[in-house]
């Protein structure tokens, strides 16, 4: 077990294609894969007890040799809906914005928007497990990312997906996750991880009959609002959102 590529991803729904493949390849041989929160991955992969994650982009530059080694990833290039600021009153009455502990690229999305965006100064607090239903009130709002966040779309008046204002602030789409690694990995574990990414999206039907989920249409998710392939208009806005952060 010791010489297998240690691998982590997060267990959220928008991961489901990718690690169908996986979990079903030959490259299963080749490692050892774990789930953990979003928010945990970097730690884990700066420390060493990981190789290589479906990491928050906003963690690269911490991590020192970060480099993504995949094609695949969890990008946008407008709604995401999985990854919004929720609040019941609009956003230039908001005065205190709870981060969602489970992240960590998606609350630095949304600072770097309430500041350059929509010019808001306002207060920073870390949320709670049970922020969603006791915190987000008044003039407070919430990130709120993954499944939770689906779940959530119907009980809040303003909902700003930050995907899209952040193509509407720069023009530009955006990474929220790549497979990164933080030392060279083998050329032909690289080239047959990143086919296992693919197969997936073959068996879209089978992910979604397998994940029951009647809040959101979850073909809608996965061929829409989700875009799997890492392209260079997809590059240029992590490029871009790197330099603000």
């Amino acid at each position: 077990m010791s010489n297998k590529i240690k691998v982590a991803a997060v267990s959220y729904l928008n991961t489901k294609p990718l690690l169908y493949g996986i979990e079903r390849s030959d490259v299963m041989n080749d490692i050892e894969l774990v789930v953990d929160y979003p928010a945990n991955l970097a730690r884990r992969l700066q420390e060493g007890s990981i190789d290589l994650a479906l990491l928050p982009v906003a963690a690269m530059p911490q991590i020192e040799g970060a480099r993504i080694i995949s094609d695949y990833g969890i990008a946008t290039d407008g709604n995401v809906v999985s990854v919004a600021l929720f609040s019941h009153v609009p956003i230039e009455e908001v005065e205190v914005v709870y981060l969602d502990y489970q992240s960590r690229t998606s609350v630095r999305l949304a600072q770097v928007l309430l500041e350059h965006h929509w010019k808001k100064d306002v207060v920073y607090k870390q949320a709670a497990v049970d922020y969603i239903d006791n915190d987000i009130k008044g003039d407070n709002a919430g990130v709120i990312i993954g499944d939770r966040a689906l779940q959530q779309l119907g009980n809040f008046k303003y909902v700003y997906d930050l995907s899209a204002a952040w193509k509407d602030y720069t023009g530009l789409d955006f990474i929220f996750a790549a497979w990164i690694a933080n030392k060279d990995l083998p050329v032909d574990f690289i080239e047959k991880f990143n086919k296992a990414n693919a197969i997936g999206f073959d068996h879209l039907d089978e992910i979604i009959a397998a994940n029951p989920f009647p809040e959101y249409s979850l073909y809608t998710y996965y061929t829409d609002n989700i875009k799997y392939v890492l392209d260079e208009r997809k590059r240029a806005g992590l490029k871009r959102f790197l330099e603000l952060i």
